[in-house]
């Protein structure tokens, strides 16, 4: 999570939504990892978590992270569920929780969806202090401008 800590600042210094993601292979090798980039790509689907599939993908020659583990700073939004359940991660690791926006224990719940062909093992609440702190200063900061 430490890693998917740092994407998020990275992302703040950006001005981008604090979010980070890592991609880690079944033997805990990173194989892809990003902060968010909606803003910078002007591409509304440029989450962390879709970043770093995209990387991991690409690093691994496939469409399947299959036996994956993807680390996240903040609970998936439904579209970031959704791609985690067609590549076929097997971890889930995410810290913030998202009531607004989530789309995993929030609002939808992808993975409970009948519709939903693969579900990974989810795990909530990793480092979520930093990560919601995080996102606190953030938004704070853009209410002072």
């Amino acid at each position: 999570m430490d890693l998917a800590l740092a994407e998020a600042r990275a992302a703040a210094h950006r001005g981008e939504v604090p979010v980070g993601a890592v991609v880690a292979d079944a033997s805990g090798r990173v194989i892809g990892q990003a902060g968010n980039r909606t803003r910078e790509l002007n591409d509304p689907g440029a989450h962390a978590e879709m970043l770093a599939i995209r990387q991991a993908c690409a690093a691994l020659r496939s469409e399947r992270l299959t036996g994956c583990a993807l680390w996240v700073t903040l609970e998936p939004c439904p579209m970031c569920a959704a791609a985690i359940s067609f590549a076929r991660i097997a971890r889930l690791h995410y810290g913030a929780a998202d009531p607004k926006s989530g789309g995993v224990a929030q609002g939808p719940r992808i993975f409970s969806h009948p519709q939903c062909h693969h579900r990974p093992e989810i795990f909530d609440g990793i480092a979520a202090t930093e990560a919601e702190a995080l996102l606190t200063r953030f938004f704070a900061e853009l209410r002072k401008r």
